[in-house]
Parts: C-alpha cells; structure tokens; sequence
C-alpha cells in the first residue's frame, strides 16, 4: 500500500465515559482565538479593478468578520448523556461513539484535529419530503430551518457546519461532501472560500443505472462528491486501495509497464445502487451503497483511523468503517436513525466481523435531548454535575450545602430520583449555607437558587416566609426554585437563538404493551399498538424486532425500519424456523426521541 500519509502524527483520543456517566462540555476557544479560520486567498478574490467597483464575496455566507457563524449559531455547551454502551468483550479498546443531537453542536465540543476522514450526505436541496425520512420533531424542525430563506439559508446552515468540519480534521484528513445537482455548485463555492480553492483534490461523479427515468428530460443518474483535503500536501491517499481493472487487455509484451493490481480509479464511479431485496439495504430511500463507502474508507484512511460522518442516517459510513477496522464518529438529528444505526452496527458485528478481529464497544451518546429515567437512576454526584452543567452553573465549590455558582450566586441541586422532592427542611438548609458563606457576610449576599424534579407545598411556603422577612429583618434569604423540566431552567439557551427553544428537554420512554397471536405452524402476528407514548403529542414512528434475542438486541433482519400509517408500524408477523421456545424483543420510538424495550419469551409451536 503507498500513502502520503504522515505517520508520526499523534493520535487523539476519541473514547467517551462509561454508561450512565455524563461528558461535561470541554473549554473551546473563540472562533476569533484561531489562527487559521479561514484561508488566506487574496489572489483568487481580488475585485476586478478593470471592470470599476464591482463586489466580490471572499468570505462564506453567514460568517461575521468577529464571531465567525457563532454570530447567527451562538455556541451552546451541555454535556453528553451516556445512555448505552454495547459490548462487544474487548473492554481494553476504546470505544467509538454513536451521537443523538445538533451535529454543530456535537462538533463543537470535539477536539481539534481528531480525526482522518470526514465523509457526509447532508440533505440534498432537493425539496422538503426528499429529506424527511424517518418523521421526528427534531428532524422536522431542522429540515424546516434548512429551507427557510431558499439556498442562501441552506448554504449558511451547511457552512456553519462545514467550519467545524475542518477544524476536527488531522493536516493529513479529507472531507467527502456528497450532493446532487441542485447544490454542488453552489456548495463548491463555500467550500473553497471555508477550506480554500486550491485544496479540491476532485470533483467526483458517482454514475449509478437505477431511477432517474423522464420523459422530459435526461436522465439524472449521477451525483456529487467533493473531495477537499486539510492542508496542501501530506495528505492520505492509498493509491494501491482505489485499483481497478484496466479498461482494455494488456499485451503480454507491455504487462511489465502496469500495475498488476489495476489503475488508480478515475474521478467517474460506476458503482450501482444496492437491490432493495440486498443485506445491505435498511428501508429508507437516500441509502447509499456499501461499495461507495467502502473506496472512500480504503482510499483516504487506514487501519485505526477515525472516521467520521455527522450526518449517519442509516449508518452505512459506520458500518463500513467498523468492517475495515476503523475507529468511528456517527451523528444524527433523528433518534431514529441513532436507533437504527446501532442495531446495525450491533448485527454487522454478531454475524461477521466479530468473528475476525476484535471490534470495540461503542457508546450511545445524547446531546440537548435527555433521557429523564437514566437521570433518576444515577448517583448523585454524577446527576449534580449534570444537571449544574446543564444550567450554566460552576460546580468546584468547597462549602457546605452549596453545590455550585452561577453568576455568583449559589445553587442547590435535588435529588435524581423525581418522587423525592424537595421539603421545607431542605430549604432551610440551604439558606442557613448560604449565611455561613463569606459573600453574605461581606458582600451581603441575599440570592440563591435550587434546581430540583419537584417542590413540596411546604418548601415553596417555608421560600416565601425567607422573603418576607426582607420587609422586617436583615437574615431573609431570596431563593428561586427551578424545575429541571421547566422553561424557566433552559431560559438561558432558549434566549440565545429562536432555534434554541427546544434544547435541554426531558423525554420518557414509551411504556410497551406487546401482544401476539398464533395464525399458523411457527408463525405469529406481533402487535404493540397498545404501547402508552408516555411524552406529551408524541406518536409511535418505528417499531424494530428481535426475534432471537440473546445478550444484545439485533433486530432481525427487515424488522429494522418499517415506514407507514400507526397499524403498519405496530403490526408486524414473522415464521420462525422452528419450534420451541424463544426471547423475542421489541424496541418502539416516538417522535420526540423516547425509545422503550420490551423482552418476552414464548412457546413457538
């Protein structure tokens, strides 16, 4: 294998917490603090003098001279949320990790320079229903926000992104930007402007033979992938990885001048789509292949780097990744295709590749959207650190009672469980701290806050006999009481941006109700139309099965991913090979990201 790479580069780590712990948001500098936000290439957009005072735009849409697009997407940082990590018996190698949220803000609290390729399939400006796949809230409203404003305001979603981007990338890393014909010029624009014009490596064409049909026009059987790399040179490229075979029969007399492996590829792919009746194919309509992937992967990093796609859908960039021994990042908007990704990458690894070469654990993450009954079940320390990050509030504190600063003021964090709420007791402990501490003394500190599920009747009583004492004496202590799951508590977020308003939310998972009937030898109808949405305006949107289920859950395969009316999803029947009893589990989502397993055990006879 040749490769420009260079080798002595330092890893970067990518590993995440265990499950049930909580990643607290790292210090990242201003955009203004970077040295190399944008590219120096006065020469390429010097105004053309000879033509008088014509504009010339050298910078991307969005971006403000200041505060780069942190101007329009102000920065937001809240830790991540462990939810699961699925083992794979190699506890020794660091796991990959799977991301539920707001990729810009997901990325923006990764390190720098701490990854090899990027590969993404943003959605195409292709029209509102192409885009919309698997039906959540959040990816509605983000597929709302794309559109609004027509292509200036998809660009300037997409550079904001596109900047964070570069900045993960090694000197020696690629970014793959596949798109169609509606955007890629346009896109190409603010990619050179955001990475530079010099750094297009090419500009790809993948030629596919399905769809694309009209009787009006040709037929639209390509599209778009924007090779750009980080830096100039050094950059990787295996050459020996993109081989094929040459287009016409060597003579034997001249084999000696070619590469016995084939040519390098051309920048023209004839890779066909996968069939749907394939293993590969998951059910959902801007699937890419495998093989697209897998030249991406082999031609533009090596065994051990890390790959990483922020816009996983399906999770075919993962699953290729974790196939051909690479360390992986995968991110979606939609809790769905995070469901479905998973399973994916979970079944890929029981039917194939676990049996050649250990594969890492990898972990589920949540960013912005939490779920509450993980919170209820971890330690306390753990949930304080949370939920004050959450806040805005500092925790290293060493006074007793108090718990964390924001502001300069105290807080006060309950307690995880949501049926221990908070009692008058609690309150007159917190106000007796906050006397003790030097601020009241000194500064004549009156103010403190307690962040809690719930408050008693008698504690929001004893708060308001500490405030009427303002009127008569000097100890009254002013103190506001918070419901984690109140706007009150994402207040400071929700201001920040008309986007913002619905990050930092709680969800519930769906209470399962599954039943099942037997209509013929060793074949069952499954039913979990009954299932309780435990969220408010929320609805069942996917339904996967496991009807072998072990140690793991691995959906069977074409139980994945059902789209369809309420009766669709819930319903589905399977013919098990044999007779005897067997653990069947089912996984239900909402539309608000809840997600519930139910596991039962039956007689198939």
């Amino acid at each position: 294998m040749s490769s420009d790479r260079n080798q002595e580069e330092p890893q970067d780590r990518l590993t995440g917490p265990a499950k049930g712990e909580f990643i607290a948001p790292p210090e990242i500098a201003d955009v203004d603090e970077r040295a190399d936000a944008l590219p120096a290439q006065e020469e390429f957009w010097r105004p053309p003098t000879r033509f008088g005072s014509v504009p010339v735009e050298k910078e991307p849409l969005g971006w403000d001279r200041r505060k780069g697009f942190r101007k329009l997407f102000p920065a937001v940082y809240l830790p991540f949320q462990v939810v699961e990590r699925v083992q794979f018996g190699h506890p020794d190698l660091e796991p990959n990790r799977l991301f539920w949220g707001d990729n810009l803000h997901v990325m923006r609290q990764l390190p720098s320079e701490s990854v090899d390729l990027i590969y993404i399939d943003p959605p195409f400006f292709s029209g509102r229903q192409y885009n919309v796949i698997f039906g959540d809230q959040n990816e509605l409203r983000s597929f709302s926000d794309i559109w609004e404003g027509g292509m200036p305001g998809y660009l300037i979603w997409l550079n904001a992104r596109l900047y964070e981007m570069k900045r993960l990338l090694r000197k020696r890393g690629s970014l793959m930007l596949h798109c169609d014909l509606h955007a890629s010029h346009y896109i190409k624009v603010e990619l050179d402007k955001i990475f530079g014009y010099k750094l297009l490596q090419n500009e790809i064409i993948w030629s596919y033979r399905s769809g694309g049909g009209s009787k009006h026009r040709y037929g639209r059987k390509h599209d778009v992938i924007l090779w750009y790399t980080r830096a100039a040179s050094g950059y990787t490229f295996n050459t020996d990885e993109v081989r094929v075979a040459y287009d016409a029969i060597i003579a034997e007399s001249r084999r000696e001048l070619f590469n016995e492996r084939g040519k390098v590829a051309g920048s023209v792919w004839d890779i066909s789509r996968p069939p749907n009746h394939s293993k590969e194919w998951i059910g959902y309509p801007t699937q890419k292949p495998e093989a697209v992937l897998e030249r991406v992967i082999r031609g533009h990093s090596s065994e051990g780097d890390v790959v990483a796609d922020f816009f996983c859908g399906g999770g075919t960039t993962a699953a290729v990744a974790q196939r051909l021994g690479r360390r992986w990042i995968a991110c979606d908007q939609s809790r769905v295709a995070v469901a479905i990704t998973g399973d994916r990458l979970t079944r890929q690894v029981e039917e194939r590749i676990g049996k050649l070469f250990p594969v890492p654990d990898f972990i589920i993450e949540h960013w912005g959207v939490y779920e509450a009954r993980r919170l209820a079940d971890a330690p306390h320390d753990q949930f304080q650190g949370f939920v004050l990050k959450c806040f805005g509030a500092s925790e290293e504190v060493a006074e007793e009672g108090i718990h964390g600063y924001k502001g300069g003021v105290p807080i006060w964090v309950g307690q995880p469980d949501p049926t221990k709420a908070v009692t008058a007791v609690d309150v007159q402990a917190f106000a007796n701290a906050i006397r003790r501490t030097l601020r009241y003394k000194q500064d004549n500190l009156r103010d403190g806050s307690m962040l809690a599920w719930a408050f008693r009747q008698d504690a929001l009583e004893a708060a308001e006999r500490l405030r009427r004492l303002e009127q008569t004496d000097l100890n009254f202590i002013r103190l506001e009481q918070v419901r984690i799951d109140s706007p009150a508590f994402r207040e400071h977020i929700a201001t920040k941006h008309a986007d913002y308003e619905n990050f930092l939310t709680f969800v519930q998972p769906p209470h399962v109700e599954l039943g099942w009937k037997r209509i013929a030898a060793c074949t069952y109808r499954f039913d979990v139309s009954e299932t309780a949405v435990m969220n408010a305006g929320a609805k069942i949107i996917n339904v996967q099965w496991d009807f072998d289920h072990g140690k793991r859950f691995s959906s069977t395969p074409g139980y994945s991913f059902v789209r369809g009316s309420k009766n669709e999803v819930a319903l589905v029947q399977y013919e098990f090979p044999k007779t005897g009893k067997v653990c069947i589990a089912c996984k239900v989502q909402d539309d608000m990201g809840g997600e519930g397993l139910r596991t039962a055990e039956i007689e198939v006879i």
